[in-house]
């Protein structure tokens, strides 16, 4: 079976305090998007292996009980009965971009498997298990633009209507951590939340919908500040970073006409 694993970009991502266990409470609108990992799942006819895991694509250094594939599979087989299975992943998502391509290979093994197993579990307790892998997991086990808030996991169903707007993804070989990037944010409750300012015209968002890493990331790596603006400059209606970056990405009414320093980043392009 083949599965697609999408990125998503955040259109605005408030970072509004500091919880006490440690995480942050946030808002932000996640929207899937046209890149994606690609993982097939097939049962193993192998009576001496549970799992047989491969990958290819883009590379990463990562220990392999470390990989959310690993851990997704791991964790649902302590939860229902599950055949030996095979799965490849053929890595896209750049890691370290904001664009959530870990979260997203985790969810969609969860569903992946959960249709492999004797005893599938409902879509509730694969959400409770996705949380349990990482904050953004429970939203790749949908298709469709979520509010995102706490810390994450709270998650509700948002109309909201870019169809025609064509999107451009940049990623410029920067990885940020989420743990540096949440390192320099000054947490904050602003007038209007993400929630309130998404239903004006995107050709409003310019300086109205933001992502609060931006100003502690753009003072670290000003490339991607000089990015965006070059964004602006080609006629995107709106530009932002995504997560904690370094993916950024524009919204335009039209496929735009880049310059060369910019095309030289797109990683995806199209309508989103």
């Amino acid at each position: 079976m083949i599965f697609f694993s999408p990125a998503k970009i955040n259109i605005g991502l408030q970072i509004l305090g500091k919880r006490p266990d440690g995480f942050h409470n946030i808002q932000s609108l996640m929207h899937p998007v046209g890149l994606s990992d690609i993982l097939e799942i097939n049962p193993l006819h192998s009576k001496n292996q549970e799992i047989l895991f491969s990958q290819s694509g883009l590379r990463f250094d990562a220990d392999l009980e470390d990989n959310l594939c690993i851990k997704a599979w791991r964790i649902l087989a302590g939860e229902c009965n599950l055949p030996p299975v095979e799965i490849h992943l053929h890595k896209q998502i750049p890691l370290g971009a904001g664009l959530g391509g870990g979260s997203s290979n985790a969810s969609v093994t969860l569903l992946g498997l959960n249709a492999l197993a004797e005893d599938p579990l409902s879509m509730e307790r694969l959400a409770e298990l996705a949380e349990t892998l990482g904050s953004d997991c429970p939203f790749f086990l949908n298709k469709e633009p979520m509010m995102m808030e706490g810390r994450g996991e709270i998650l509700t169903p948002v109309h909201l209507n870019l169809a025609g707007l064509f999107l451009v993804l940049l990623f410029p070989e920067i990885h940020i951590s989420s743990a540096e990037a949440y390192r320099g944010v000054k947490p904050a409750v602003p007038d209007h939340l993400v929630s309130e300012l998404i239903q004006k015209p995107v050709s409003h968002w310019k300086g109205l919908i933001k992502n609060d890493f931006e100003n502690s990331v753009f003072i670290k790596y000003p490339r991607l500040n000089d990015l965006k603006q070059k964004l602006y400059e080609s006629g995107a209606l709106y530009a932002s970073l995504s997560g904690s970056g370094s993916s950024l990405y524009g919204l335009f009414a039209q496929r735009p006409s880049l310059p060369d320093d910019l095309r030289k980043q797109v990683i995806w392009a199209g309508a989103i």
